[in-house]
């Protein structure tokens, strides 16, 4: 009868649940045990918390990085092979036609020397139409000082915040520039300088642009650059990025067979595969964290059935099965893997909501400025969490965990009662 109604038992059993976590707590002079399970739970928990807040931080800077590239520059870049851009017009209006195509923006392009009356710099000059500007969401919704209403009848220029703070200028200030081309004389070619009033002042929270990128009407900087009725190139703005590959054959036809046409993948290409490459290292390395703590459960367990050899033989001898004792050490370690997960992914998902404040706060007691945006060209420490990484790396941490658990449990399951019990 004993033996039948184990057999009736079925797996997963409530006496299995409860003695999977009676093992789990100290009892006596066996506390050694669940020491080893509370450091497997916090191992646990800071590696998958570790892993959630790395990757968290690697795809906020992956899209601030990126939203900042593309606000400024178009995602294609159309140009002309051997000659001057002066269709522009006509090429653009076919380009908008193509389906997906948002505006095509033409642009003059060229590096001058900046300065004021305090000090000088050496920038890229862009022009610009207006309503082109206002097109680019980085520039026009990141406007401190100025307006750029009236920008094309202006004549003035528009500078970003920390090129305004290098040359300790404000709007309606002047500066020079200078380009190193300009009038052709008997002498050679002379530079151009010109002056022009300051109109706006933007900050788009990527030090390097801020520092580096100016905009004038696209009139003046074709005058300034001797371009009269051209320009350097078309910037097409897209609706989806990440299908330029698909539209490549649409907009070439558009174009004309004479035009060179680059995407934004191309002109980035080594900064987009170094960060995806980063990205999946430090998965790797992290998650190398996790598989650390997940040996601490081996090490727990191993050490249990030792301790419990004892019990598993008494057990045995009442007519529990290999399989059920299997499942009791097999519940206890996937228990302490959950219970480090769940924290790890609370630890995480609360830290990456409030990397800012966190940051600032360290800042404050350090006395110090963490994440400077000189070094790290962005204003603030960006934090992008991604819910399918989450839930994979979740249920990497429960397969580790659960793996962790097969040795220990089949050490157990295979204990012999009779050899077990003939020294107690």
């Amino acid at each position: 009868m004993r033996h039948q109604a184990a057999r009736s038992t079925g797996a997963f059993a409530p006496f299995e649940w409860l003695l999977a976590f009676r093992y789990l707590r100290a009892r006596r002079k066996k506390g050694s045990v669940s020491v080893i399970a509370v450091f497997a739970v916090i191992g646990i928990m800071l590696g998958v918390a570790t892993l959630i807040i790395v990757l968290s931080v690697m795809n906020g800077f992956r899209k601030e990085l990126f939203d900042k590239i593309l606000g400024l520059n178009g995602h294609v870049i159309v140009r002309p092979l051997a000659r001057s851009f002066t269709d522009y017009a006509e090429t653009a209006e076919r380009l908008n036609a193509v389906p997906g195509v948002k505006v095509s923006l033409p642009v003059v392009e060229g590096q001058v020397m900046i300065s004021s009356q305090s000090s000088s710099s050496g920038i890229i000059v862009r022009g610009l139409r207006a309503q082109d500007l206002k097109a680019l969401p980085s520039i026009s919704e990141n406007i401190r000082y100025g307006t750029l209403d009236g920008f094309d009848d202006s004549g003035g220029i528009a500078i970003g915040s920390r090129l305004a703070n290098s040359l300790n200028v404000f709007v309606g200030n002047e500066i020079s520039l200078l380009a190193p081309r300009g009038a052709s004389t008997p002498f050679g070619t002379a530079p151009r300088v010109k002056r022009f009033p300051i109109k706006a002042i933007f900050e788009m929270g990527m030090s390097e642009y801020d520092n580096t990128i100016a905009f004038l009407p696209l009139k003046e900087a074709q005058s300034f650059f001797s371009l009269p009725g051209a320009v350097h190139v078309l910037e097409l703005v897209v609706e989806n990025p990440d299908n330029v590959d698909a539209m490549r054959a649409s907009l070439q036809d558009a174009a004309g067979p004479d035009m060179l046409m680059n995407d934004w993948r191309q002109r980035n290409a080594t900064f987009y595969n170094t960060l995806k490459v980063e990205r999946n290292v430090m998965f790797l390395i992290v998650m190398l964290i996790v598989l650390v703590a997940t040996l601490n459960i081996v090490s727990g367990l191993t050490m249990l059935v030792k301790n419990k050899g004892r019990d598993i033989a008494v057990l045995r001898s009442m007519g529990a099965t290999r399989g059920a004792i299997m499942r009791v050490f097999f519940i206890s370690g996937t228990s302490i893997g959950l219970m480090g997960t769940l924290a790890g992914l609370i630890l995480g998902v609360l830290v990456s909501l409030n990397m800012e404040e966190i940051r600032y706060f360290f800042s404050m007691v350090t006395n110090t400025r963490l994440f400077d945006p000189q070094v790290y060209f962005l204003s603030r420490l960006p934090s992008e969490m991604d819910p399918v990484e989450v839930a994979v790396i979740v249920v990497v941490s429960l397969l580790l965990s659960m793996a962790a658990t097969i040795y220990p449990a089949l050490q157990a399951a295979r204990l012999d009662p009779v050899e077990a019990l003939r020294y107690e």
